[in-house]
């Protein structure tokens, strides 16, 4: 794990003043069904878009809000990075997408048995947005609506 004194004085500053939102109780569910049983989406905050799909606006006051849903068929390899921070090493991503989003490891427990199937779709996010009120009220609801339309079991969600 990192240290804040990796960072520049000024990110150090601005991060000790943000007014950070707790979020209480933390929402989650009990599996219902063994893992190996389960249809299994993932998650990311990496600002990935799958090719053909808009990138994430580095523009918005507050962060993009949006999120994309990822075919579950997609080349991880051809998927987009578009993440704005500039408080992480994004040389890892760009040599493998499947440290965002693992849709290869996925696969590969599927094809083993340990999980029942993979999400027709998956869900990519933009991490650091500052202003998470529009994240909150419209983009989380609709994203969880995705995944219960496609019946989805398990979610794994991989912050970056």
């Amino acid at each position: 794990m990192g240290s804040l004194a990796e960072f520049p004085w000024t990110t150090r500053v601005w991060l000790a003043r943000y007014p950070w939102r707790r979020v209480h109780p933390t929402p989650w569910s009990p599996l219902r069904k063994p893992p190996a049983e389960s249809r299994v989406a993932l998650g990311s905050s990496a600002g990935l878009s799958a090719p053909g799909q808009p990138p994430f606006s580095q523009s918005v006051l507050g962060g993009d809000s949006s999120f994309r849903l990822i075919p579950d068929s997609v080349p991880v390899a051809s998927l987009h990075e578009s993440h704005r921070s500039e408080s992480f090493d994004h040389s890892g991503i760009e040599q493998d997408r499947n440290l965002a989003l693992p849709l290869d490891r996925l696969h590969e427990l599927v094809a083993q048995g340990r999980i029942g199937s993979a999400a027709p779709r998956h869900l990519s996010f933009m991490g650091s947005i500052t202003a998470p009120g529009r994240l909150i009220r419209d983009s989380a609801p609709q994203a969880a609506a995705a995944l219960v339309a496609d019946q989805v079991d398990l979610a794994l969600f991989v912050p970056v």
